[in-house]
């Protein structure tokens, strides 16, 4: 996990999420902690949908090009999926998502914010038979 897992941050600034979730105790891991694979699921989930909207249609992830787990998600944070499109190809998009928990409150301390993962996932848009095709022009 991350250097120091007592830095805090706060959300991005002028963006908005592409994805919010609760994750629940049926999430976590045997020692309690949510379990990466979940996130991971939600990250591919997040990192699809700004993929899909430029391909105009369905899209495969083909690369985790990379995944960084910076510090652990519990059971009741808000996690804040941030998607972005970084590169764009003939048949490929690339999306960078960044994933922050909100903590704290609803155990009567001080809300928390913390940058939780980072990653970095390639799709490339499908026609109707799951081949590759081309990414539309803007």
């Amino acid at each position: 996990m991350g250097d120091n897992p007592e830095i805090h941050t706060s959300l991005p600034a002028g963006r908005d999420p592409i994805l919010r979730i609760v994750p629940m105790p049926t999430d976590t891991n045997y020692a309690g902690d949510v379990f990466g694979g979940w996130i991971m699921a939600q990250v591919d989930i997040a990192g699809s949908l700004p993929a899909i909207r430029r391909a105009r249609g369905r899209v495969a992830t083909v690369a985790v090009n990379s995944f960084v787990f910076k510090q652990p998600v519990f059971v009741g944070d808000l996690v804040s999926f941030y998607a972005e499109i970084i590169k764009v190809g003939r048949t490929s998009i690339t999306v960078d998502v960044e994933v922050y928990a909100q903590r704290g409150p609803r155990e009567g301390g001080d809300e928390t914010c913390s940058k939780v993962t980072e990653a970095v996932l390639t799709y490339v848009a499908v026609d109707e038979q799951r081949k590759p095709r081309m990414v539309p022009q803007e």
